[in-house]
């Protein structure tokens, strides 16, 4: 019988909140875990040397002519994207 008054006074426990949800990792392609086509762990400054130097003489020797170093830069990229960078 007090049982019911005494709750009308008595504050009502709260529910304990819900856990946040996990949060997702942000995609790092240099992890191997969550870059398979990484698994060196590659940082974008070293992926690529051979045709990261091709495109820096080019660009060095040439300037930002328009066109004289643009396949270069298309195998650049291709071979940064194939290693799982987003570019």
């Amino acid at each position: 019988m007090f049982q019911g008054i005494s709750s009308w006074w008595s504050p009502s426990p709260t529910p304990a909140p819900a856990p946040a949800p996990a949060l997702k990792e942000k995609y790092d392609p240099t992890n191997p875990k969550m870059n398979p086509l990484n698994p060196q762990g590659l940082k974008p400054c070293c992926a690529c040397p051979e045709t990261k130097s091709a495109r820096d003489a080019c660009f060095l020797q040439n300037g930002s002519e328009e066109g004289k170093c643009a396949e270069l830069l298309k195998k650049h990229v291709e071979c940064m994207r194939g290693l799982g960078f987003n570019i």
